[in-house]
C-alpha cells in the first residue's frame, strides 16, 4: 500500500458573512435556463471540473486562514458533489447560494447540465485499474415516516448513483450502528465510526464518500528512508521519517508562486503534485494560488534528474462545513430560511450539521519487488536536490479533476 485516502462527508437535515463568491455575482431568480455564454462551451463534465477547481481554491484559502499554522487536508470533489446533490431538492435563495459557492454561474450552465456534468465526472473517476482503486458514492438515509419525492429519488439515482434508505432515527443508537456499518463496508473498513452522537431528531442524513488507494509508478525504497529534520517554522524543528528517491522526476519551478513543483504519478492515471514554496514564501503561495496555477502545473514540469526527499505522513482532516460554507455564502441552508422542499415536498428542513472527514497516508510502496525496481537511475547527469523539509502543499488529481488538496505543516501531527 503506497497511498490511501478516504473522505466521508455527512450532512444531517433535521426538523436544522461575508459573500466571498468564486465569481462575479449574478442576478437572483435565474433558474433552469439553458442559454450558453458561447456556442463552443465545454462539455458539462468539463464545466463541473473547472468549478471544482475554483471551489478548491476558495475553500483552501478559507481553511488555511482558520487553521493558522496547522495541517490541512480535504476533498473538494467530495464536498462539491454532496452539496450539488442537495441542489436537486433546494429551491429559491437556498439553491442560488449553494450554486454560487460551488462556483457555478447559471448564465453559463443550466442546472440539468450541472447534474449531468457530475454524472459524467463520477463515471470517469470511479475506476479500478491496475494499482489504483477510486470509488466515489452517495447515500441518503431518510426518516421512515417521510417519503422523498419520486423525482428527487430518480435524479439522485440517475445523476449521482445515489440510493435512499428508510431509517428510524428515533432509535438513535441502533440507527447509528447501522449507518456506521454501511459506511465501513463501502469504504473497505477505513472509516468505522463516521457518525457519533446521532441526534434522534434527524430526518435526513446524506453521506458522500470517496475512497482512493494507489501505488506509485516509481515507488520509494524503504531502506533509504531515514530520520531527518523538518522545519515546521522559524523556531520548531521535528524529526520525521524522510523517504529518498533518485531518478527522473517531473519537476519545475513556478516563478509566479516562487515555488518548486514535483509531480509524482500513480499507477492507473492519477497524479500527486507536491509544491514547495521558497523559504518565507508560503503566504505568497496561498494568497496567489488560483485554479489557473493548478491547471498549468502539468505543463510546467519536465522530466529531469532529481534527488527527492519527501517525508512520510498520515493526516486526518475534520471540518465543520456549517461555519466554513456559511462564511463563503451558503447562509439560508443552515437556518429556518432553508428551502429544501424539492426533497419531500415540505420546506421545513434545514441543515443542522455538515461534517467533512478526510484521511491521507503517504509512504513507500506496498511491495518489496516494486520498491527494488521503482526508480530510474540516471548517473550520467547532475541531479537537482529537492528536499521537502518545510511546509508544503499537496494536490491529488485525476483527469485534471482535483480529488484532494492539503498543506503539510507538521508531518508528525495527524489531526
Amino acid at each position: 500500500r503506497n497511498m490511501k485516502m478516504l473522505v466521508s462527508l455527512c450532512i444531517l437535515l433535521v426538523g436544522i458573512l461575508s459573500n466571498s463568491y468564486c465569481y462575479e455575482p449574478y442576478p437572483q431568480g435565474v433558474r433552469n435556463q439553458n442559454p450558453r455564454a458561447q456556442e463552443n462551451q465545454n462539455m458539462p463534465w468539463q464545466n463541473v471540473r473547472n468549478s471544482v477547481c475554483r471551489f478548491a481554491c476558495c475553500f483552501y484559502k478559507d481553511i488555511s486562514s482558520r487553521e493558522n499554522n496547522g495541517n490541512v487536508f480535504f476533498s473538494p470533489l467530495s464536498i462539491s458533489t454532496a452539496f450539488a446533490m442537495l441542489t436537486l431538492g433546494a429551491r429559491s435563495d437556498t439553491l442560488t447560494q449553494i450554486l454560487r459557492v460551488l462556483c457555478f454561474n447559471p448564465r453559463q450552465i443550466s442546472e440539468n447540465e450541472i447534474h449531468e456534468g457530475y454524472r459524467q465526472l463520477m463515471q470517469m473517476v470511479n475506476r479500478r485499474n491496475g494499482g489504483l482503486q477510486l470509488n466515489m458514492g452517495n447515500v441518503l438515509f431518510v426518516l421512515d415516516r417521510l417519503k422523498p419525492q419520486e423525482k428527487f429519488l430518480s435524479n439522485l439515482r440517475n445523476f449521482y448513483e445515489g440510493e435512499a434508505y428508510p431509517m428510524n432515527f428515533k432509535q438513535a443508537n441502533q440507527a447509528q450502528i447501522k449507518i456506521n456499518e454501511y459506511v465501513a463496508r463501502r469504504t473497505n473498513g477505513k472509516i468505522k465510526d463516521l457518525i457519533n452522537n446521532l441526534d434522534p431528531l434527524t430526518e435526513i442524513l446524506l453521506i458522500s464518500y470517496i475512497y482512493f488507494n494507489a501505488e506509485w509508478e516509481k515507488p520509494f525504497d524503504p531502506k533509504y528512508t531515514k530520520m531527518s529534520k523538518f522545519f515546521v517554522d522559524g523556531t520548531k524543528v521535528v524529526e520525521v521519517p524522510m523517504m529518498f528517491g533518485m531518478g527522473l522526476f517531473k519537476h519545475g519551478y513556478d516563478e509566479q508562486l516562487s515555488s518548486t513543483v514535483v509531480q509524482m504519478d500513480y499507477k492507473g492515471g492519477a497524479s500527486a503534485f507536491f509544491i514547495l514554496p521558497d523559504r518565507g514564501r508560503m503566504r505568497k503561495l496561498e494568497k496567489r494560488l488560483s485554479c489557473e496555477h493548478l491547471s498549468r502545473w502539468s505543463t510546467l514540469v519536465t522530466k529531469s534528474s532529481v534527488n527527492l526527499y519527501l517525508p512520510k505522513f498520515t493526516l486526518y482532516g475534520t471540518y465543520n462545513l456549517k461555519d466554513i460554507l456559511y462564511k463563503m455564502g451558503i447562509m439560508d441552508l443552515f437556518t429556518d430560511k432553508a428551502d429544501l422542499s424539492g426533497i419531500t415536498g415540505q420546506p421545513q428542513h434545514r441543515i443542522s450539521q455538515a461534517i467533512h472527514k478526510a484521511v491521507v497516508k503517504v509512504d513507500e510502496t506496498g511491495t518489496e519487488a516494486a520498491a527494488a525496481t521503482g526508480m530510474e537511475i540516471v548517473p550520467m547527469s547532475v541531479p537537482i536536490t529537492v528536499r521537502f523539509d518545510r511546509p508544503f502543499l499537496m494536490v491529488i488529481n485525476m483527469d485534471n479533476t482535483i480529488l484532494f488538496m492539503g498543506k503539510i505543516v507538521n508531518p508528525l501531527k495527524r489531526n
